[in-house]
């Protein structure tokens, strides 16, 4: 012990002495303005300084400040989509101030329009995107969105939608997934899935989009179906592409992870005409992909290019197409089965078999967009999108009655044909603008909504998937004991594809019309702000099951935003939704088109003017006409559903982000969400908790960031999803299917260099067993399993 006491002195020292050189190191500070061309503070920008890779954000009022500078002449970095970059050089003299007063000048990208003001360093952004037609900032907007940012999706490591993106907001979960799409719950129901704007949720389809492809995702609280097309009362996301930026830039990326994972990806951006009217961005990406459970796998490609045409001053025109395309083993392999409970089988658990045909699954889209700047106050936007998806291939589920009567070992594999072919068109046309009238401020939004979707499912061939030993005798599928691999390909069900899907497969048809008006009127020079809205929606449906049915109906839309400071709103919001439901009862009567009333109250404020926010919401939401499992008409294998009467959903959310203490941002929320069943023709069920809900969500996410000394470009990330009194996905009063809590801890560590930057992300840390599942018509347990502690590393390269 005597003999360490020499190297301990000599380490404290050496510690004393290199603490004493940092702080007697003679430093100053960068102080200044950045200002947008019309002479508006650039809020939320972020100033770097290239040579120290240190970064700041302006705050609201535009104004950033960086200290501890040491001596000698450094070059600024500001950018901001929609204006040209700024390089301004500036000298540091120690113990003084640098002042630099910045003004960023409008490019040829953008009309003179509302801009997304993109902080590529930060967790959080003041304004929404164009494709959400407001033109307020978020927190003059009396409603609670939730932005996550591109930065923040890389910092997680984020792939797709089937991933942790609900973690970023306050609420939202995700209950299942089919490998194909993400079933978000959020406020008592299914959230509606968005892109740019369009409503593209259907039935099983499209395809989930790749973050490669992806600037943001917005979450919008509440119907507010008059702001774009139909949305479910709980909400909607909507997923922001990436767009030209007029800029020639681009990064590449490649990342390796856990179960042989492999994937790459590439953004280029930038001008085609040396006159910088024609503008392109293409996104690529590549991934082979495994997974925890045995001979699964998801193999993905994903091809974004567009295209944006300057035409003059005034007129912009933009080009987009998406192919994605997605192989995998076979749907539903991701489900665990048993008779005894959840959880009682490892989650490398599969029914699937390693020579199955693969499951394919071909995504394209055209979306058009034609900007016009009327005048100084007033613009047009017109879109229109066209979705084609197709899916050739097989799905597993158990065939009645699941496991063989009297053995709950032995489970009876089913396997049937599922192929999709989904046909959507979109159409939209609005204007927004701003008058005046007397003192009375008018943010007018009017538009026409369109859309009509024609799916196709062919699930009508099926057979009992068996497994056969040397002499060909039927080997039973024990749970406990499974053999895969004996499965051979003459046992293989050979599907007939002869037909065209149009002819051999079940038709879905659904779609509407509609108009819509909002007038922001401004009181009190803009401190109190009301809305006034309205929407006139016609439903159309038909299907082989419920037939067709047309409905129409106004929903009103009243809300109050009150500005108390520069930094702080309080908000009311009254509004409706009015969406289809499919199918039909065990009578064969189709069901009433689903409506919803949200009456949400909210608190919103920015503080330290503008580098963090928060949203304090409180709502009510009533639904009717909801369908729920109909458990006394469904026999076997044939299972109904009815329009379960009204369910009443009351909550509060909490969402923090951005930026709390120096280089500290934070993603932080909480919901409280009490939903319950109200009205039921099963009087058991009234009092019940509504399927696929958890009373209580609580996310962090939080990241630290050096910008100093040998570790100057480092950064850590911490955080942790946690669920309190989850419900399984179907109502029931039986105590014995609610979920256990789920905690989930992730972290990870990045470093910057330069153009390079390294990301190593560790999620499920403790190694939980975490799921989601239920009860399937009141006889066995099932539920998806997550994958225990893995690991992704990314390196990414901008040039």
């Amino acid at each position: 012990m005597n003999q360490q006491f020499p190297q301990l002195k000599l380490l404290t020292c050496l510690f004393l002495l290199f603490s004493a050189t940092i702080f007697a190191q003679v430093t100053g500070s960068i102080k200044g303005t950045v200002k947008t061309s019309d002479n508006k503070p650039a809020e939320g920008v972020s100033i770097t300084i290239k040579e120290l890779n240190r970064t700041t954000i302006a705050d609201n009022n535009g104004i950033f400040a960086i200290t501890k500078v040491p001596d000698g002449n450094y070059k600024l970095i500001v950018s901001l989509v929609g204006y040209n970059d700024v390089e301004q050089n500036v000298s540091v003299v120690s113990g003084e101030t640098a002042t630099v007063n910045i003004d960023l000048a409008l490019s040829n990208t953008e009309l003179n329009q509302v801009v997304v003001l993109s902080n590529k360093s930060a967790f959080k952004t003041n304004r929404i995107s164009s494709s959400l037609r407001l033109q307020s900032p978020i927190i003059e907007i009396p409603q609670n969105i939730q932005v996550i940012t591109g930065k923040l999706i890389q910092d997680q490591q984020i792939f797709d939608m089937l991933e942790g993106v609900t973690r970023n907001v306050s609420g939202a979960t995700r209950v299942e997934h089919w490998d194909n799409y993400a079933n978000i719950f959020m406020r008592g129901s299914q959230v509606s899935a968005f892109r740019n704007g369009m409503n593209v949720s259907t039935t099983w389809g499209p395809l989930t989009e790749d973050m490669s492809m992806v600037e943001r995702i917005e979450f919008v609280k509440g119907p507010a179906g008059f702001m774009l097309a139909n949305g479910n009362p709980s909400g909607f996301y909507n997923v922001v592409t990436k767009k030209p930026s007029g800029r020639t830039k681009g990064e590449a990326n490649i990342s390796l992870g856990s179960f042989d994972m492999y994937r790459a990806s590439l953004d280029f951006d930038g001008k085609l005409s040396k006159d910088g009217k024609l503008l392109y961005r293409i996104n690529v990406m590549g991934q082979a992909k495994g997974s925890h459970r045995d001979f699964d796998y998801n193999n993905r490609y994903s091809i974004a290019p567009v295209l944006k045409y300057l035409v003059d001053d005034n007129t912009s025109i933009t080009l987009e197409y998406t192919k994605q395309f997605s192989q995998v083993n076979i749907i539903g392999s991701n489900y665990v089965f048993s008779n005894r409970g959840y959880a009682d089988l490892p989650k490398s658990f599969t029914t699937g078999e390693p020579n199955f045909k693969p499951t394919n699954m071909d995504d394209q889209s055209i979306l058009a967009i034609i900007d016009h700047k009327i005048n100084d106050k007033w613009k047009f936007t017109g879109q229109a999108s066209y979705f084609n998806y197709k899916q050739e291939g097989m799905s597993m589920w158990p065939q009645w009655p699941g496991f063989t009567p009297g053995n709950d070992e032995i489970l009876n594999r089913g396997i049937s044909i599922w192929d999709i072919l989904g046909l959507t068109k979109t159409g939209q046309f609005f204007v927004n603008g701003e008058e005046k009238t007397g003192s009375i401020t008018h943010k007018i939004l009017g538009g026409i909504d369109m859309s009509d979707k024609m799916y196709y499912h062919d699930w009508s061939q099926s057979a009992a998937l068996n497994g056969y030993d040397a002499s060909g005798n039927i080997v039973p599928f024990n749970i406990y004991n499974p053999i895969h691999g004996n499965v051979p390909a003459s046992a293989m069900p050979n599907f007939d594809r002869s037909r065209n899907i149009k002819e051999r497969g079940v038709q879905y048809h659904n779609g509407y019309n509609a108009f819509y008006m909002q007038d922001e009127l401004g009181l009190f020079e803009d401190k109190l702000r009301l809305t006034l809205a309205g929407r006139y929606t016609t439903l159309k449906t038909s299907n082989p099951y419920s037939g067709s049915f047309k409905d129409s109906k106004f929903t009103p839309r009243v809300g109050v935003s009150y500005s108390l400071n520069k930094n702080t709103a309080a908000y009311f919001v009254s509004d409706q939704s009015f969406n289809e439901n499919y199918g039909t009862d065990w009578q064969g009567k189709s069901f009433d088109p689903q409506t919803g009333n949200n009456l949400e109250l909210g608190f919103k404020r920015d503080w330290m003017n503008g580098k963090w926010n928060s949203v304090v919401a409180v709502y009510q939401i009533t639904n009717k006409n909801i369908l729920t499992a109909d458990p006394e008409h469904s026999t076997g294998a044939i299972q109904y559903s009815r329009q379960s009467g009204e369910q009443k959903v009351k909550g509060v959310e909490v969402d923090v982000r951005g930026e709390i203490f120096k280089n500290l941002d934070l993603v932080m929320n909480y919901a409280f969400t009490e939903a319950k069943v109200t009205k039921d023709t099963d009087p058991a069920l009234v009092g019940t908790q509504v399927a696929g809900t958890s009373r209580h969500i609580q996310n962090t996410w939080l990241n630290y960031k050096m910008d100093q000394g040998a570790l100057n470009g480092l950064g850590l990330s911490l955080g942790y999803q946690y669920q309190v009194d989850r419900s399984p996905w179907f109502v029931s009063n039986d105590q014995s299917t609610n979920l256990p809590d789920y905690f989930r801890l992730d972290g990870g560590v990045t470093y910057q260099k330069g153009k390079m930057t390294y990301n190593v992300i560790v999620n499920n840390i403790l190694n939980q067993y975490l799921y989601s599942g239920g009860k399937y018509s009141g006889s066995y347990f099932y539920w998806q399993a997550e994958p225990g502690t893995n690991v992704r590393l990314s390196v990414s390269y901008k040039f």
